[in-house]
């Protein structure tokens, strides 16, 4: 009755640090291991937990000591080699995996770690060999899936690379490797508008909510946009300026102002045209993924708001050049560098700020 309880604690143990809670799980197997040194799966579990935490001399001390109690337990090599990689022994880490393989030759864990490390302590042909036998021998898994698409693109093989995305759709639509792959694909494509990859982005993180890449091709996309509306609103302010007429060139005669309220009615109807299809219905249309990262990108950054800021400064001039009847045109002519100058200064430079 005992020894059922102490392994139910090592199975709750496993199941604490599946679901990321390392530290409860630690708690457990700190019991267990009190009563029951010689268990050699509670220190393996408590390899994983320590890992977890990132505390990495702790977990491969653990590994050790279930390795040494029980040499010819597997995943006690599996959990020294795991740990080893994360400090950068490759060489080690793969022995380990090497000889978890040995031990359990239809497991499929040891091998996807051994091929991602034969990328860089063995060839491509071997690192290509062991994806594959993982990859059949867990072929309803997304683990031998990524790795396969990891020795599929160092290995130039792309065809593997869409067969592992399309695989890894399959037995997990949400999977963030391949939902990224298969969203980036589609907005990187010639042609595609700021608009259409905010919504592709928004989309795949819809599906994918944990992408932090994602994220950050959304967060571009949508600056993009932003940066798109200071042209709507530098062609407010030329319509604005060629309808009140304010840079008067030499040999030809003036409009007399002010300018005639029927006209001056037109450019703004021609200008709410242009925010109106240019941006304000496009912002309708869009995902409410992407529209929400628009505001929240505005209020979180610095550049986003700059450039929101110059298209509203340019709106305003346009407006008030036209709206107001102006009698001579050296107001007109002011609004309109104050419009104009400091969307200049900084359109050429500010692409990647995001």
């Amino acid at each position: 009755m005992s020894g059922a309880t102490m392994n139910v604690r090592v199975e709750q143990a496993r199941e604490l640090y599946g679901m990321g809670r390392y530290e409860e799980g630690l708690a457990l197997l700190g019991r267990r291991l009190a009563e029951a040194p010689d268990d050699h799966e509670a220190w393996t579990v408590r390899a994983r937990c320590l890992s977890g935490l990132r505390r990495l001399d702790e977990a491969l001390d653990a590994a050790d000591e279930a390795v040494k109690l029980e040499p010819e337990f597997a995943d006690g090599h599996y959990m020294r080699g795991f740990v080893l990689r994360r400090m950068s022994r490759l060489p080690e880490a793969e022995q380990a995996q090497r000889e978890a393989i040995r031990l359990a030759p239809d497991s499929w864990s040891p091998r996807t770690q051994r091929a991602e490390m034969l990328i860089f302590v063995g060839t491509k042909e071997e690192a290509f060999r062991e994806a594959q036998e993982a990859v059949r021998l867990g072929p309803d898994n997304v683990e031998p899936w990524h790795t396969m698409y990891k020795v599929a693109a160092f290995n130039e093989r792309f065809d593997l690379v869409r067969e592992s995305v399309q695989q890894l759709l399959r037995i997990d639509p949400t999977d963030n490797l391949a939902v990224t792959e298969v969203t980036e694909r589609e907005a990187r494509k010639p042609g595609t508008s700021a608009a259409r990859a905010a919504d592709l982005y928004a989309g795949g993180l819809a599906a994918a909510p944990d992408s932090p890449s994602l994220r950050k091709d959304l967060d571009r996309a949508v600056y993009r946009m932003l940066r798109g509306t200071r042209w709507l609103a530098l062609l407010c302010l030329a319509m604005a300026a060629v309808t009140a007429d304010i840079f008067v060139t030499d040999g030809e005669d003036p409009k007399e102002l002010p300018i005639h309220l029927g006209t001056r009615l037109w450019a703004l109807c021609l200008m709410a045209a242009v925010w109106g299809f240019g941006a304000w219905r496009r912002y309708l249309r869009m995902r409410t993924g992407a529209q929400l990262t628009v505001r929240a990108l505005v209020r979180r950054l610095f550049w986003p708001r700059v450039v929101l800021g110059q298209a509203t400064l340019a709106t305003l001039c346009a407006l008030l050049i036209v709206v107001v009847p102006w009698t001579d045109r050296t107001v007109p002519q002011v609004l309109f560098w104050l419009g104009l100058v400091p969307n200049l200064l900084s359109i050429t430079h500010d692409r990647d700020k995001v």
